[in-house]
């Protein structure tokens, strides 16, 4: 009723204030809210008794009672969660000690310069696997524990969800797309590509076959130079133009820009590269994934941070900019009759934005969908295929492995379905790879209602949740209680490390984990502590495209080179790590040799300078 007494202009002039107005407009409202009605009722008073109180007193009174009503707001939230805990037969979850700004630099600081979740590592040795932090009125919760994340993603799916702090946090980027939504909004995207990932369609090749060729000809045409290659940059454009033709039916040729040469060669930064469209798209893409990551660290209070502008409304109009060719060919074909939008007569041979196309005619629904799939087309395979090649570097007797069985299987001829499924220690090399440097290290849900979760007799916890209060059996202690609205933070990195879940050598990349005992020992009475795909309702749908993917192009390019080696000479000075680290313990941090970049994906910072052997022909 007031949105509709407002006029147009204003609502518009709301609508582009940067975020850090509205946020603090909103705030203050409420801050300002009772002291305002506190002087007005004690005017009211003074007026009707006639009663006279020093000046002073009719802003000191209104200020004390703000002060008065946030104390008691603060104990009474408290006792409420404690009375109603004890009624559970529940204990709190153990908190981080320190204060909201200590506990935000220290995260901050760990986001930006330190080693993947640094800093939660440090939190889990000292308070266990899962705890909670605030962020001054916001409280979140962290876990690594596979019980509590199996109940976030599956048992208990229906009492969590993304939730408002999220959504409004990558809003700007992924607007309410598929991984930004719930409900409702999430069950059209999820209809909407189910169909594209059924079995003919992940196995039909021709598609891997093409950008493969093409980017592997490039890698090898650079390395005859006398140059090493950024290998995450060249399967970055092989991604990208694999997952548009296959999700949008065109391919946007980024490949075309060619690679990227090293910062002391005399032909970096030429303008035909860097002006590229695709590389335009690229770089706005990849520094909005990392504003929203940013905007995520910060919680509920990230609005506070941007008070210039929307640090990430602009580099998404650079992206929309790139996805709409795509959109505008897709309505002309759709304007031109039904039939042209589809391939063939059947409906699961349609693309996925012809799809979106027919279903809606909102076109901000279809480019938000859009920017949400190409994180999953292009970034997450990307982000396999960089740490699977890292590791070959790092591991050249496993390369010639891979290489041995792929030259017995298939030789140097394309690779089919039924070869890649038959190729064991590949996928086991992908799995190790996923394991150690998963592709979304972390993640989160929202309480929709009060749970409670059962602790063990160890240093380990279990997660369940329910619409209503509820308990699990709790092996000899009381379980967690969880509150309404609270956010819980899961890192899938930390627990794929985890030594007591996948044994004393987790920290080695050993594929071999999965195929000897180690498998029947560790993973198959625990599934869920491995689940690089997510899992339960949300579980990657593109998992086995993502596979047969991935597999695909290390087939090619294991028939097309050798060995493989990391350039340090060309890996720039942000993608070393700092000589000031040491081996950590329960860390790769010192062992690594790239430095790892978090965004909606794990990437290496700077690329992957690779020197690769070509095969020889008697291979």
């Amino acid at each position: 009723m007031v949105a509709s007494c407002l006029s147009p202009s204003l609502v518009m002039t709301i609508i582009c204030l940067p975020p850090g107005f509205i946020f603090l407009f909103r705030a203050l409202f409420f801050v300002v809210l009772l002291p305002c009605s506190t002087f007005w009722a004690l005017q009211s008073l003074l007026r009707t008794t006639g009663l006279i109180l020093p000046s002073w007193c009719l802003f000191v009174v209104p200020l004390a009672a703000q002060l008065l009503f946030a104390m008691l707001r603060n104990y009474y939230t408290s006792f409420t969660v404690e009375r109603d805990a004890v009624a559970q037969g529940a204990v709190m979850v153990p908190g981080v000690q320190g204060s909201s700004m200590s506990i935000l630099r220290k995260m901050s600081d760990s986001f930006m310069n330190g080693y993947p979740d640094e800093i939660f590592q440090k939190w889990s040795e000292e308070y266990g696997h899962t705890y909670t932090f605030n962020f001054f009125s916001e409280k979140q919760m962290f876990t690594t524990e596979p019980e509590h994340i199996k109940a976030l993603l599956a048992t208990q799916f229906q009492d969590f969800e993304k939730g408002h702090t999220f959504y409004v946090a990558a809003e700007s980027l992924l607007g309410a797309g598929i991984f930004n939504s719930d409900g409702d909004i999430w069950k059209f995207h999820r209809t909407m590509t189910r169909p594209l990932f059924n079995k003919d369609r992940i196995s039909d090749f021709d598609n891997f076959e093409r950008h493969a060729v093409s980017t592997i000809s490039q890698i090898k045409s650079r390395l005859r130079e006398g140059y090493p290659v950024d290998f995450q940059d060249a399967v970055a454009r092989f991604t990208l133009d694999s997952a548009t033709e296959y999700l949008f039916g065109n391919d946007v040729n980024s490949t075309s820009a060619g690679l990227p040469y090293p910062a002391r060669s005399p032909f970096a930064g030429n303008a035909h590269f860097v002006n590229h469209p695709s590389n335009t798209f690229v770089k706005a893409f990849a520094a909005a994934q990392e504003e929203s990551a940013l905007r995520m660290q910060r919680g509920q209070y990230w609005p506070l941070f941007e008070f210039k502008a929307d640090a990430v409304k602009p580099l998404r109009q650079v992206v929309n900019e790139f996805v709409e060719p795509l959109l505008v060919e897709a309505l002309k074909r759709k304007d031109e009759g039904e039939k042209s939008v589809k391939d063939d007569n059947s409906d699961e041979n349609l693309s996925l934005l012809a799809r979106l196309v027919e279903n809606t005619d909102d076109t901000k629904v279809i480019r938000d969908e859009l920017v949400n799939i190409l994180v999953a087309g292009r970034d997450t395979t990307a982000s396999l295929l960089t740490f699977a090649v890292y590791m070959m570097c790092e591991h050249p007797e496993m390369a010639t492995r891979l290489r041995s069985e792929i030259i017995e299987k298939v030789g140097t001829r394309a690779p089919t379905y039924e070869d890649i499924r038959d190729m064991k220690y590949l996928r086991a090399f992908l799995n190790e790879t996923l394991r150690l440097y998963p592709v979304v290290p972390d993640n989160s849900r929202y309480v929709v209602l009060l749970l409670t979760w059962a602790s063990c007799n160890t240093d380990m916890y279990h997660i369940s949740s329910s619409k209503v209060a509820t308990t699990l059996p709790n092996k000899g202690r009381a379980p967690y209680y969880v509150q309404k609205d609270t956010m819980v933070a899961y890192s899938v990195f930390l627990m794929h490390r985890r030594t007591d879940l996948w044994g004393p050598d987790a920290l080695e990349f050993d594929p071999d984990r999965f195929l000897d005992g180690r498998l029947h020992k560790y993973l198959t009475p625990n599934p869920f502590i491995f689940v690089p795909f997510n899992a339960g309702p949300r579980i990657c749908l593109g998992q086995q495209f993502a596979y047969n993917e991935a597999s695909y192009y290390l087939i090619r390019l294991l028939q097309t080179f050798s060995s493989f080696s990391l350039a340090m000479d060309a890996q720039p000075v942000e993608g070393i790590p700092p000589k000031s680290w040491t081996k950590t313990p329960g860390t790769t941090k010192g062992r690594d040799k790239i430095m790892f970049g978090l965004h909606l994906t794990m990437y290496a910072k700077g690329g992957l300078w690779v020197r690769m052997e070509e095969a020889k022909d008697d291979a």
